[in-house]
């Protein structure tokens, strides 16, 4: 009885596919900072779009595809999915060590949509 034998991958379909990932990223303070202060700035927009557009009504939502979400799933489930995406997002960022990009959309975040939501909310007192 002859015994089976496997044939080298190596020899018969070329050169071996390279890592593309390590498995054990270098940490950064930096990194981690901007990561919990994006996430900070997801909830309390969230939050803010909520309070905003239950106080306002739909018309106050300035992006139109969460003002559609809004009009489809309600409030509470489209900003809770929006959110999660996002955050699910910037950790995906976070782990491929694009700091630099999580920095960049806090700022976004913090400027673009808590400034503007600060200030109507502070308004309708």
């Amino acid at each position: 009885m002859a015994t089976a034998g496997y044939a080298d991958p190596a020899r018969c379909l070329g050169t071996t596919v390279p890592k593309v990932w390590n498995g054990s990223p270098t940490r950064s303070r930096f990194g981690d900072l901007m990561l919990v202060l994006f996430l900070v700035a997801q909830c309390l927009d969230g939050v803010f779009t909520y309070v905003g557009v239950k106080t306002f009504g739909i018309g106050v939502e300035a992006n139109p595809l969460i003002a559609a979400l809004i009009l489809e799933f309600g409030a509470g489930a489209a900003l809770v999915g929006a959110k999660m995406v996002a955050g699910g997002l910037g950790i995906a960022l976070h782990l491929r060590q694009v700091h630099g990009a999580v920095a960049a959309l806090t700022l976004f975040y913090v400027t673009i949509a808590l400034g503007p939501w600060t200030a109507i909310l502070l308004s309708a007192r």
